[in-house]
């Protein structure tokens, strides 16, 4: 990993600038560890964050679509400065939850930042969504323009058994 990167994103500009970050490796890299840190730090510059998991955030704006909160829940979302969006690619995203995830993006781009992990290559990520055409305008707004940090190695944790 390019250290020097993890220097000039941990000061921030890029969030003040409304850029995205994306995270992807394999399992066990430390793609949560950095998304947090970075989080952390915005905290400490004291910007809003918000982390969720995927399949948790898409859970909760289902959630709060069948509950009369969508609106509300999106609007807090939108003036988050930073949303951390954390294991992303698990599960496929139905038809409903891709109208919702374009909602969100849409709302928050070019406006504020999101960290998205994954252990998909980006160029994968289409796959993850029912609905193609919904697929290209999410993915157009959150790959273009964002920084890429792309780990490789072995699991943390493997070696962590291992002492």
């Amino acid at each position: 990993m390019d250290k020097n990167m993890l220097l000039r994103l941990q000061q921030g500009d890029w969030i003040k600038k409304s850029k995205d970050l994306i995270i992807t490796g394999p399992t066990g890299v430390g793609k949560s560890f950095i998304a947090c840190a970075l989080g952390f730090q915005a905290c400490s510059q004291e910007l809003k964050t918000i982390y969720y998991t995927a399949n948790k955030l898409l859970d909760r704006m289902t959630l709060a679509k069948a509950d009369g909160s969508y609106f509300e829940f999106m609007d807090k979302l939108a003036k988050t400065k930073l949303l951390i969006i954390d294991d992303f690619g698990l599960k496929q995203i139905d038809h409903k939850q891709c109208n919702m995830l374009l909602d969100l993006v849409d709302e928050r781009h070019g406006s504020s930042s999101t960290i998205i992990t994954s252990q998909l290559p980006v160029k994968a990520w289409f796959d993850c969504f029912k609905e193609p055409t919904i697929a290209d305008a999410i993915l157009d707004r959150l790959t273009n323009g964002s920084y890429r940090i792309e780990l490789q190695g072995e699991s943390m944790r493997k070696f962590r058994k291992e002492q």
